[in-house]
This record gives C-alpha cells, sequence and structure tokens, in this order.
C-alpha cells in the first residue's frame, strides 16, 4: 500500500528524497520498502549521516575487518566504505532513475568538509569520487561556498553532476545558478553531452528560523516575536522566484535548447527545530512542481501521518515574502550576518562530523586489527 498523502505530495510535483542512508536500510531492504511505498525518489546523504550510520552498524564490521587486515588508512576506509553504500544505493535507484528520464533515483555523496574553502581540492576530490562511485545516477555534493563556487563550474565542464549543498541566502542562490549556467557553457565547449548532467540546488530551510527565531527572541518586542517561524519559508519562496526568473531567461533557453536540464531547487533541512511549529510546516509550505524535499525519516513519517498537499504554495508569493523578510530587517535582524553565520556554522557543523566519523572509523580498525 503507498501512502495517499505523500502520493499528493509528489503528484503536485514534488520529487521526495530521503536525508539518510546507511549499509542497514540497505540490507535490510528498508530503502526499497520507501521506495515502493513512501514516493521515495533519491537519496541524500553528508558526514553526519554517515558517522551515525557507521557508529551504530554492525552491518559494516566485514568491510572494517577486511580493510584492517590490508592496513588501509582511516581516510581511504572512510571513503571505500562510504562508496560502496552510495554505489549500492545508485543500483537501488536505477529503475527510478530510467523510468523518470534521469531526473529522479539520485544519490548524493559529499566531498570531504575540510575542503570547503579549497576550489582545487574539491574539484580533484569531486573527480575522484565520480570515477570511485561510476554510476550515472550519482550527484557529488558541493558546498556553496565562494570556493565552491568556482569548484561547481569546473565539475560541471568535466561532465560532472552535481548537488550544490549550504546554500542560505537569495544572493548566494543567484550566485550558484550562474555557476550552473557557466559550467553548462563550458561542458558544451568540451564536447560534453548536456543531457547527461544533473544537478540540483540544496536551500537550507529550518536552519534558517533557528537563527533568525534567535535574533528575534532577543529583540524581545511583540513586533519581533510576531515574526519567529516565518522567515525560513518567505526565504525559500524568494529562492523559487529567483529560480524562476533565471530559468526563463534567453541564456536558460540557448542551453536548453542543447539538452540542458534545469537545476532544480532542492528544499534541505526540512526536519523542523521547535516543538511549537507544526513538523510538516517546510513540506506543506513549499510545494511547488519540479522541486525537491530531502526528508529526514522522521519527517517523512510525520507527514505520511497527517501532511496536507493543498496545492502550490509558493508560486506568486514572493511580493508577500519579501514583505516578511522587510519586516524582520526592520526589527534590527542583520540578515547578511545570519547567512554568514548560518553558512561558516554549518561547514564547521560538517568538518565535526567528519572528524566523529574519523575518529569511529579508527577505532573500528583498531578494534578490528
Amino acid at each position: 500500500m503507498t501512502n495517499d498523502r505523500l502520493a499528493a505530495l509528489a503528484a503536485a510535483g514534488v520529487s521526495i528524497w530521503l536525508d539518510d542512508l546507511s549499509r542497514e536500510r540497505l540490507r535490510s531492504g528498508n530503502l526499497q520498502q520507501l521506495i515502493s511505498e513512501k514516493h521515495v525518489v533519491g537519496v541524500t546523504t553528508n558526514p553526519t549521516i554517515f558517522a551515525s550510520a557507521l557508529s551504530d552498524g554492525a552491518a559494516y564490521n566485514e568491510q572494517v575487518r577486511e580493510l584492517a587486515a590490508r592496513g588501509a588508512s582511516v581516510d581511504d576506509a572512510i571513503r571505500e566504505i562510504t562508496v560502496a553504500d552510495v554505489q549500492q544505493a545508485c543500483d537501488v535507484f536505477s529503475g527510478t532513475w530510467e523510468t523518470s528520464g534521469g531526473v529522479d533515483g539520485r544519490v548524493s555523496l559529499e566531498v570531504e568538509p575540510g575542503l570547503a574553502r579549497d576550489a582545487d581540492g574539491t574539484l580533484a576530490q569531486a573527480i575522484d569520487l565520480w570515477k570511485a562511485v561510476d554510476r550515472p545516477n550519482l550527484l557529488i555534493k558541493i558546498p556553496a561556498t565562494e570556493a565552491g563556487l568556482s569548484a561547481i563550474t569546473r565539475a560541471l565542464a568535466e561532465g560532472i553532476s552535481v548537488n550544490v549543498t549550504l546554500i542560505f541566502s537569495v544572493e548566494r542562490y543567484r550566485a550558484v545558478m550562474g555557476a550552473y549556467l557557466d559550467g553548462l557553457e563550458q561542458a558544451a565547449a568540451n564536447g560534453q553531452e548536456l543531457s547527461r548532467i544533473a544537478s540540483v540546488a540544496s536551500f537550507f530551510v529550518s536552519r534558517v528560523d533557528a537563527e533568525i527565531d534567535k535574533r528575534l527572541d532577543a529583540i524581545g518586542t511583540d513586533a519581533a516575536l510576531a515574526l519567529r517561524g516565518k522567515a525560513a519559508v518567505a526565504n525559500s519562496r524568494l529562492a523559487y522566484a529567483a529560480y524562476q526568473e533565471v530559468f526563463s531567461s534567453d541564456r536558460w533557453k540557448a542551453l536548453a535548447a542543447k539538452g540542458a536540464r534545469p537545476q532544480r531547487p532542492l528544499w534541505a533541512s526540512t526536519g523542523v527545530k521547535n516543538p511549537d511549529y507544526s513538523d510538516t510546516m517546510y513540506v506543506s509550505e513549499l510545494v511547488v512542481a519540479d522541486v525537491v524535499n530531502t526528508m529526514p525519516e522522521k519527517t517523512l513519517t510525520a507527514f505520511a501521518d497527517h501532511g496536507e498537499v493543498t496545492g502550490d504554495t509558493v508560486t506568486g508569493t514572493a511580493a508577500q515574502a519579501q514583505e516578511v523578510f522587510d519586516a524582520v530587517a526592520a526589527q534590527g535582524v542583520d540578515l547578511t550576518d545570519v547567512f554568514l553565520t548560518l553558512e561558516d556554522e554549518g561547514v564547521d557543523k560538517f568538518e565535526k562530523s567528519w572528524a566523529e566519523l574519523q575518529e569511529t572509523v579508527k577505532g573500528q580498525l583498531e578494534s578490528a586489527g
């Protein structure tokens, strides 16, 4: 039995991706079940997800013992373990990838967070991971830092499909879309087949409310408190308006004529952090065709249970969304600082997760040895 609420979300044009992956999920058949029953058509991963999977999962013991026996380094072990999981996930989604014409059935694998401000290092690892996984439905995740923008363009020019992550502001999102178009133009010049290149732009949602709400609470006026929980959805709706503008431009139309695919917006960080808010708000309030919503399983389950699809809740909302941001700024919230803080914290969190992943694998290799 498929879930009616998730079926309605998919019918509205939202691609439902799971923001999680583990070998246990692959081996148990759980991922296939989510595809069959919960309309899941893709998976995203990040260092935090792999750190959690490896710390909890006995499913990795056999591979860890083999890696230890041949003296693999910690970083080599992480690479082999994560590549193996992503390869298997890509294979599970191969049918989805084929039936959707390459739109969905995508699995993301992120470059090391420590490379977030190193364009050359990011590109080198993107190429390495692309070759190692060797699946057409792979997306290489590259953060939307200043250095990342250059790496994104250069990776696309090599024919690598990219998931651009850690986007918080509309301004940076516009730079990401520019980097995508630059990359496609270079790919075309390099003789790449544009129809084989895919990309999503991961626009983070809940973290925006978490940071702005904290600042509104500190201001403490009735007007400030009344704006809590409104900025993240407004930010995402403004991003979608920017997407519509860029992907209706003459520059885009010239690329589309050569077979290029639009870079779809992906709503990321859609788990609700404030228990006072509806646990499905970052799904139901961001329903519009041709976007992705990647959800933690908790959010997926919540929407399956009581989520509501009331039609397109995004198109035509830009003016109203801008009013929210103008009101937030008028209360004294420094939005430039908000987005800078969020990007720095995002990189830092993934670096810490990577360090935890290294420590976990190091301990497992030593125990196995």
